[in-house]
């Protein structure tokens, strides 16, 4: 596997990516501080996929790029 990044370091490597991280360490927050980078793409249904077929017990989704103008997000 490769090596651990900080999220800092995982956006600057994979700008405008959806990333899948391997065992994420996670603040208090639940957020993102580092993990493995397993596989990237811009196209956020092939990163689905992977998680899908690696069948990880630990990781979380990423996306590096921002949200487009005129787009909402519901949370």
């Amino acid at each position: 596997m490769s090596e651990v990044l900080t999220l800092a370091e995982i956006y600057a490597e994979y700008p405008s990516e959806w990333i899948l991280i391997a065992d994420p360490e996670l603040d208090d927050h639940l957020e993102v501080i580092r993990g493995q980078v397993v596989f990237h793409s811009k196209d956020r249904d092939a990163v689905y996929r992977k998680a899908v077929e690696l069948r990880l017990p630990n990781f979380a989704f990423e996306f590096t790029g921002g949200i487009p103008e005129g787009t909402a997000v519901i949370l």
